[in-house]
């Protein structure tokens, strides 16, 4: 798989990229330790180099596991993971650096990213300038080579960019959810920052596994999905349909064509979660769909009648 350089690092990602929500456990039914170390391994076997983590995910669980799957090829593969928004304070900052590191039995983190802006989740206010002076110093320590954010609008990107430069956005982006396109993605491309969506298949939506009348088991955090909710879900049902045509064309799954979109967009990678070996090889296959300018065009048409009646709240989830 072709890589792409990060930003304006040195650090080149795969354009699709491992995530690890689900093998921190929490929020999730059914994750074995096992199975997720395999897929980690098919994933990096496929060309994904690239595997994102967070300190938050099953309280470092999934970063130890990403350790347990890849530390005898760490030198071939991208380590990102994140800050949660409670440790954004200079010392928690730091902290919580060491603790990611010592989890991924690393001396170095490739991307190191603000996971929430200062005060989500009822978080402690802390001025940005105090959390990218601890960013800067781990940077300027070995500690990590670039500094990136996640779930920031546009006004707080440009707020912390004055104190250190920002590689990347981690925003939630999807065929089927696409509010970063708004204002957010063309100062990503004025400022060439990378964007590493995450829900890139809308939490499975776009695998077209989820049928009408689909019930989610208890503790599946997709139950408060808005896109898994009444009208949203019928009119998703109905694009997907739209879409199984294109996707029988290219001979691939309609997760394979809606990543190959989204990879597609400007400055746009994807992270995709993958709960065995078969799904990782599956995703790594995205990367092959070439997709002509109609395509995308007749894609992005479709997308749109999920998302247009959608309001414009940036959280994907109903959790109030």
């Amino acid at each position: 798989m072709e890589t792409r350089r990060l930003g304006n690092s040195d650090v080149n990602i795969s354009p699709i990229i491992m995530g690890t929500w689900q093998a921190g456990k929490a929020m999730w039914v059914g994750i074995e330790d096992s199975e997720t170390v395999k897929a980690m391994r098919a994933a990096f076997e496929a060309g994904i180099t690239t595997i994102d983590t967070a300190e938050v995910y099953g309280n470092g669980h999934s970063e130890q596991i990403v350790a347990q799957a890849l530390s005898d090829v760490r030198d071939r593969v991208v380590y990102a993971t994140k800050v949660f928004a409670n440790h954004l304070k200079y010392d928690l900052v730091i902290e919580a650096c060491d603790r990611s590191l010592k989890n991924l039995k690393t001396d170095y983190i490739d991307l190191y990213q603000i996971h929430w802006p200062s005060g989500a989740f009822n978080s402690e206010i802390v001025p940005i300038e105090e959390t990218m002076r601890a960013m800067n110093d781990l940077k300027q320590q070995g500690k990590i080579r670039a500094i990136g954010v996640s779930n920031f609008s546009r006004a707080q990107i440009e707020e912390a960019a004055q104190y250190g430069r920002i590689d990347s956005l981690q925003p939630p982006y999807s065929l089927f959810w696409r509010q970063v396109e708004k204002d957010t993605m063309p100062y990503c491309i004025e400022n060439n920052i990378s964007i590493i969506a995450y829900s890139s298949l809308a939490q499975g939506l776009l695998t077209g596994k989820f049928g009408l009348g689909h019930k989610f088991q208890e503790g599946d955090n997709r139950i408060k999905n808005k896109l898994f909710m009444g009208e949203n879900y019928e009119r998703a049902q109905a694009a997907l349909d739209k879409l199984r045509p294109i996707a029988e064309r290219h001979q691939c799954k309609l997760a394979q064509l809606t990543l190959a979109w989204l990879i597609a967009q400007p400055q746009t990678n994807a992270i995709v979660g993958a709960r065995n070996s078969d799904q990782s090889v599956q995703n790594a296959k995205a990367a092959d769909v070439k997709l002509s300018a109609d395509e995308l065009a007749q894609i992005d048409a479709i997308g749109r009648t999920v998302t247009d009646p959608l309001d414009d709240s940036p959280i994907m989830w109903d959790w109030g």
